[in-house]
C-alpha cells in the first residue's frame, strides 16, 4: 500500500485506524528516529535508506507493508512498484486528496509544524501525480475509506453478491491435527465435537490413516483410530453427522468396514456417513505391511465396496460374488438405521471416480478454488446425463481451509494464537483463507454459485476457544 498525499492529509492516521504498527513503514517515524525529530531534514537521505531496506526486507517475505510517505516521487513508486512485482505481492495506490485548508490547519497543530509552503509546494504536486498514478501499475488506485487485507483466494471471491439469495448452502468440520499440547485427547476432542454441534456444523469427519500424513503433522503426532474415535462422539453429541474423510478400501475388508458404519449408526441414532477413497498414502501401506494394489485395481476394489456395502446393510443372507471380495451369505447385524447410510467418493478424477459417483454413490467430495469445482460439477453433470441419474440426488462438498473471526483485530488475536512461530501472519492467513465472516461468506458463496452444496472445513488451532464460535456467524450467514 503506497500512501500517496501531501503532509498533514491523514496519512498516518488511516494507516494506523486500518494496520498494525509493524506493517507501516513511516518516512517521519524513522527521521524521528535516526534525527532530532520527524521534521529534521538532514536525517532525511538516512531514514529513507532505512525505508528502502525494510520495505525490500518485508517484500521479500511477502509481508504487507503500508508505505507511509508524501508518495509523490515517481522514481521511489516505480521501485516499489518492482519490488512487489518481483515478489509477487499486488500494489495498491491510496491517494489523500484533503483539501488545501484542512492539511494547513491540521499542520500549524502539530508539536513540529513543517513550513506552509511545503505543504502548498506538495498539494500543487499532487494533482499532476494523481493522473500519473492509473498508468504506473497499480493493482488499483483507492480514494481514502476503510479497507482490509484479505487471503488471495478470499480476495478473489469477493463479488459483492447478495447471500442472503443463495440456496441453503451447509457446512462440516473435518478433524485432522490433535497437537492439542497439555490438554488430555480424549476430552478435548469431545468438547470440539460439542462446540461444532453447537455452532451449526452439519457433520464432523476425521480422517482414517493410522499415522499422522505429512501435509498435516509429524509422523509421531496422535492421529485416533477413526471408528472408536466417532462411537464416543456420538455418546457426546445429539445431531452432528459422523464420518471419516475418508476411509481407503486398501485399510479394511468391506465386511468390517460395513459393520463398523452400521454400529456407528446405531449408537449415533442414525448419523452415520461413509466416506470411501482409493487411497494414496504408499508409504504408510508400506510402513504397516499393508497391499497397495495398482491403481485400477483400487478403483475395481471401491466399486466392489459400494456393492458389497449396500448388500450387508440390507436384508440378510445373500451371496456376494465379486472380482476382490466374495461371501456366502452376506449379512449384517446391527441393521444400520438409515436405509441407507450414505456413501460419499473422495476425488476428483473425471473418468472414472465422478462417474462411479454418478452410478452408485450419493455424495463426492471435490478439490480446488470455485472455479475447478464449477468444472467438477459440470463433469458430474455429464455422467448423470449418461447414465440416467438425476444429479440433484447427489450432494456435491469440498474440502477448503479456513478460519473465522468477527472484527480484524480479534483475526489477527486468533491467527496470532494458532500460528507456528516463523510463519507470518500473511503466510498462515493465505494458507488457511483466514478473514473475516463476512468475507468468509463471499468465498462459500462462491463454492456455491459453483455448484457445491455443502463445505467441509478444516480450521486450524480448532482446540482453541473462538475457533469454532466465530466460524458461526459465516454458517448462519449462509442461511
Amino acid at each position: 500500500m503506497v500512501l500517496v498525499g501531501p503532509s498533514s492529509s491523514g496519512k498516518s492516521t488511516w494507516a494506523s485506524e486500518h494496520f498494525v504498527a509493524a506493517e507501516i513503514v513511516s518516512s517521519d517515524e524513522l527521521r524521528a528516529r535516526v534525527g532530532a525529530d520527524e521534521t529534521d531534514q538532514r536525517a532525511g537521505t538516512v531514514a529513507f535508506d532505512l525505508l528502502e531496506q525494510i520495505v525490500i526486507e518485508r517484500l521479500a517475505r511477502g509481508l504487507t507493508t503500508v508505505i507511509d510517505t508524501t508518495g509523490l516521487d515517481a522514481d521511489r513508486r516505480s521501485a516499489w512498484l518492482e519490488l512487489a512485482g518481483d515478489s509477487n505481492i499486488p500494489a495498491y495506490a491510496v491517494v489523500f486528496d484533503t483539501a488545501l485548508e484542512t492539511c494547513l490547519e491540521r499542520n500549524a497543530a502539530r508539536e513540529h509544524p513543517r513550513p506552509q509552503t511545503v505543504i502548498k509546494k506538495q498539494h500543487r504536486a499532487l494533482s499532476l501525480v494523481r493522473a500519473q498514478l492509473a498508468d504506473e501499475g497499480f493493482e488499483e488506485v483507492l480514494g481514502v475509506g476503510p479497507v482490509r487485507v484479505a487471503a488471495p483466494l478470499v480476495a478473489e471471491s469477493a463479488t459483492g453478491s447478495a447471500v442472503s439469495e443463495l440456496p441453503n448452502h451447509t457446512f462440516g468440520l473435518i478433524l485432522s491435527r490433535f497437537d492439542w499440547g497439555e490438554s488430555p485427547l480424549g476430552e478435548t476432542l469431545l468438547e470440539v465435537a460439542r462446540r461444532a454441534e453447537d455452532a451449526g456444523f452439519r457433520d464432523l469427519w476425521l480422517m482414517d490413516h493410522f499415522r499422522q500424513i505429512p501435509s498435516v503433522g509429524r509422523a509421531w503426532e496422535d492421529i485416533p483410530e477413526p471408528f472408536v474415535a466417532l462411537s464416543a462422539i456420538a455418546g457426546q453429541t445429539r445431531s452432528i453427522r459422523l464420518g471419516c474423510l475418508v476411509s481407503s478400501v486398501t485399510h479394511r475388508h468391506p465386511a468390517v468396514l460395513g459393520n463398523q458404519l452400521a454400529t456407528l449408526d446405531v449408537v449415533s441414532g442414525g448419523r452415520a456417513v461413509c466416506g470411501l477413497g482409493i487411497g494414496w498414502d504408499r508409504e504408510e501401506h508400506d510402513n504397516y505391511g499393508i497391499e497397495f494394489p495398482p491403481t485400477p485395481v483400487r478403483y475395481e476394489m471401491l466399486e466392489e465396496t459400494i456393492d458389497f456395502l449396500r448388500v450387508i446393510w440390507g436384508k440378510g443372507g445373500k451371496p456376494f460374488e465379486g472380482e476382490h471380495y466374495r461371501a456366502a451369505a452376506l449379512a449384517g447385524y446391527p441393521r444400520p438405521i438409515q436405509d441407507p447410510i450414505p456413501i460419499l467418493v473422495g476425488g476428483s478424477g473425471e473418468k472414472r471416480t465422478l462417474r462411479l459417483v454418478a452410478a452408485k454413490a450419493d455424495a463426492a467430495n471435490v478439490f480446488g478454488k470455485p472455479d475447478r469445482v464449477a468444472h467438477k460439477v459440470k463433469v458430474l453433470h455429464q455422467h448423470c446425463e449418461e447414465l440416467d441419474r438425476d444429479a440433484d440426488e447427489i450432494e456435491v462438498t469440498h474440502l477448503v481451509n479456513a478460519l473465522a473471526a468477527p472484527d480484524s483485530s480479534t483475526l489477527r488475536e486468533l491467527v496470532d494464537a494458532v500460528r507456528p512461530s516463523g510463519t507470518s501472519f500473511e503466510q498462515f492467513s493465505g494458507r488457511h483463507n483466514a478473514a473475516l465472516a463476512e468475507d468468509l461468506l463471499e468465498l462459500f458463496s462462491a463454492y456455491d454459485r459453483a455448484g457445491a452444496d455443502h463445505s467441509i472445513v478444516s480450521i486450524p488451532g480448532v482446540a482453541t476457544l473462538g475457533t469454532i464460535e466465530s466460524f458461526a456467524e459465516v454458517i448462519d450467514g449462509m442461511r
